[in-house]
């Protein structure tokens, strides 16, 4: 089956590949006006996949990032209208020079081809995957997760139809079978016929399929974010940081996990910071000088400090130094996005020197680190590796590259 849908991906993705911006843009938008015009139909599958996973157990991070609303069904609607406003970035030149032999060398983006995606459960990574893949040239072959299967097939009608209306194929964006472990681990050995693929999702998700698969793979990772309080930082602009950072969503991998604190300050925050972290609904796990701030912060372990827990906990430790928080860092952190809030400025740049992430941000949340707010549109995910693609994935990273070199009969001697 896998084998079957990825002909027809490949197909698909010749006819995208020399797709004008026009026409994909025209998609787009008719998706996005597909999605709105269908919302009750969405919201009845998704409310089934919903009651199901309340009736199971799930962890409230799944259920929260697995509900699709109204205004959510408006958010990935208004997403791929974002998507079409932005440059299209096949055929764009990277580089390009006249060699001293006459020879003109460009070097041009051109789409993957066909991107397998396989992902947990979140319905608006469907309509965020389908909107780049199509802008950026390239047939996406979806994998969901189980849970989201009522949702995800809703979706992924929604839009075969509006891009079926538009002059594109609609085998430009398909689902594959949630179900079936069969199928996706299929989907991870179909080297040759999926030119990458891109998990997104939980720490065993990813290692499960960057271990098994010979397809490859640009790896989309966990988020055990910190935000440091230096010395010099403004300690008002430092709470309200932290609160955004931790409490306005908790269950997102650009969220807040760790909070470390430098001892010259932690007298004047830290008590402020447990009492806000506590009526926030908060759960602190803190170091022997955080607990001395208040009874109701738990004992921290090696596990809490490497913990991406999307939930509303959070650990805490008091470092005497900027070196500490770095090696903290360091020893701890997955390399998704770190903050450092500080009013010196040589602390700003060492920070952000030192610090090994995807972002590092100063006197700013964490939760900034998204592709829509970075300008993006949606995203893929974003990714914590160093080859390729690095951050939030938007069109450019979608895309790889080839050289064009036009001669006058030039042949080499």
């Amino acid at each position: 089956m896998i084998t079957e849908a990825a002909h027809r991906a490949r197909g698909a993705a010749a006819a995208l590949a020399t797709a004008t911006r026009a026409v994909k843009d025209d998609a787009l938008l008719a998706m996005a006006d597909a999605l709105e015009r269908r919302t009750a139909t969405i919201l009845e599958a998704n409310g089934q996949d919903v009651a199901a996973a309340l009736e199971s157990g799930l962890a409230e991070s799944v259920v929260d990032r697995l509900t699709v609303n109204g205004p959510r069904v408006v958010g990935m609607a208004d997403g791929l209208r974002h998507v079409a406003t932005l440059p299209d970035p096949v055929g764009e030149v990277v580089r390009g020079a006249t060699l001293r032999n006459g020879l003109e060398l460009r070097q041009v983006r051109v789409p993957f081809g066909v991107v397998g995606i396989i992902y947990e459960a979140r319905p608006n990574v469907t309509v965020d995957a389908a909107g780049l893949c199509l802008k950026s040239g390239n047939a996406v072959l979806l994998r969901g997760s189980s849970t989201a299967r009522h949702s995800n097939a809703a979706l992924v009608d929604v839009l075969r139809e509006a891009i079926a209306a538009h002059d594109l194929p609609a085998d430009a964006v398909q689902q594959i079978d949630p179900a079936s472990r069969d199928d996706a681990k299929e989907l991870m050995r179909a080297r040759g016929l999926v030119d990458v693929l891109i998990p997104r999702g939980g720490a065993a998700l990813i290692r499960s399929v960057v271990e098994d698969s010979t397809v490859p793979v640009i790896e989309t990772g966990v988020g055990n974010c910190h935000v440091y309080v230096d010395a010099g930082a403004d300690l008002d602009m430092a709470l309200s940081i932290l609160l955004n950072a931790k409490t306005q969503r908790p269950s997102v991998c650009n969220a807040a996990e760790s909070l470390l604190v430098h001892a010259d300050v932690a007298d004047a925050f830290l008590p402020l910071a447990l009492g806000w972290l506590a009526s926030a609904g908060v759960t602190v796990h803190g170091d022997a000088a955080t607990r001395r701030y208040s009874e109701e912060v738990r004992a921290a372990t090696e596990e809490d400090y490497a913990n991406e827990y999307l939930s509303l906990d959070i650990a805490v430790a008091v470092v005497g130094s900027l070196d500490e928080a770095v090696a903290h860092i360091r020893r701890y952190g997955t390399g998704h996005s770190e903050v450092i809030v500080t009013g010196s400025v040589s602390a700003a740049r060492e920070f952000t020197a030192r610090v090994d992430a995807a972002a590092v941000l100063v006197n700013a949340s964490t939760r900034f680190v998204d592709g829509g707010e970075f300008g993006f549109g949606a995203e893929i995910g974003i990714s914590t590796q160093k080859l390729h693609a690095r951050g939030p994935m938007g069109l450019p990273e979608l895309t790889s590259t080839k050289y064009v070199v036009t001669g006058d009969g030039h042949i080499r001697g």
